[in-house]
């Protein structure tokens, strides 16, 4: 059986908010990642979740939802007093805005432990985490994670990471910038999103953005562009590939989480750069058009 491990939290997430009523389901973005990669990959692949979680109802949920998604579970941690984190997303002058409550959270436990961390990780065909990933870390975690990514990179793992740049999870610009560069060193695949770029970085496009993550040692960089071109750049060389229109798009929320998930399924199932890109801007445009970052699998 091949393996798929994705690191990182969990969430309640409360979304809709029209006339103040709100559902409730669960998300984040490595585990929307690891949910659009599952989508994607056959039978033969066993796609896991490493996490924690606490002692609570909605932690049982949290776990009973995954397995139902086809998610392993069996490394994801119970940490006894603590419970997930949960965020609320509303829709306000034609965007999203997220309020989060995650001080709490479980997952930031989840790398604590070194042992339990290669015990997850042993035997990967691929790891997938995130700056969020990061971000709910202390610095001691933080570092352990790094390590445990090296130690089963040496065993043959690939590495995928999403910077996901969000400065509210950070002390300072400075220590997220330098993160994300640490980060980029340890991976095989990498998907910056160039807005978040360009203002955290300054890079000029999508060539720019690539380059630098190129130069920082991470060997396929896709840069992802909202309705835009992605652009796709290896040792192959670098090619554009157009997104899927979409008139009427509903919420972006999990849209770049589906897009990594989906080219990431497609490039283990053997396609090309080319042919997985344009996979993950379909089912991105699947994405965007419903409520939420996990919607219903029989809409691929």
């Amino acid at each position: 059986m091949r393996r798929l491990v994705s690191i990182g939290e969990c969430m309640i997430e409360m979304s809709g908010g029209t006339g103040g009523e709100y559902r409730m389901g669960f998300a984040g973005d490595t585990l929307n990642a690891a949910y659009y990669a599952r989508a994607g990959l056959g039978g033969d692949w066993q796609v896991d979740y490493l996490s924690a979680v606490g002692d609570d109802l909605y932690s049982g949920q949290m776990r009973n939802f995954l397995q139902s998604r086809r998610i392993g579970t069996a490394h994801v941690k119970t940490i006894p007093g603590k419970r997930p984190g949960l965020y609320l997303i509303h829709q306000a002058d034609g965007d999203r805005h997220f309020t989060y409550w995650r001080d709490s959270s479980a997952a930031r436990l989840l790398a604590d432990d070194p042992a339990a961390l290669d015990a997850g990780l042993a035997g990967a065909e691929l790891v997938y985490f995130s700056g969020i990933s990061l971000a709910i870390l202390s610095e001691p975690a933080r570092n352990s994670l790094y390590e445990a990514l090296k130690r089963a990179r040496d065993a043959g793992a690939k590495i995928a990471f999403d910077p996901n740049v969000r400065p509210a999870l950070w002390m300072d610009m400075e220590a997220m910038k330098a993160e994300i560069a640490r980060a980029a060193t340890h991976c095989d695949f990498a998907f910056p999103t160039l807005s978040d770029e360009k203002g955290l970085f300054g890079d000029a496009d999508a060539e720019a953005c690539a380059a630098r993550y190129r130069d920082w040692g991470a060997g396929e960089v896709v840069v992802r562009n909202g309705a835009a071109n992605a652009l796709v750049a290896s040792d192959g060389g670098e090619v554009s590939v157009p997104a899927e229109k979409v008139p009427y798009p509903i919420d972006p929320t999990g849209a770049g989480d589906s897009f990594s998930g989906a080219y990431l399924a497609a490039r283990l199932s053997g396609s090309t750069a080319e042919a997985a890109a344009k996979r993950a801007h379909k089912v991105a445009s699947i994405v965007i058009q419903h409520p939420g970052a996990l919607v219903p699998l029989d809409l691929f």
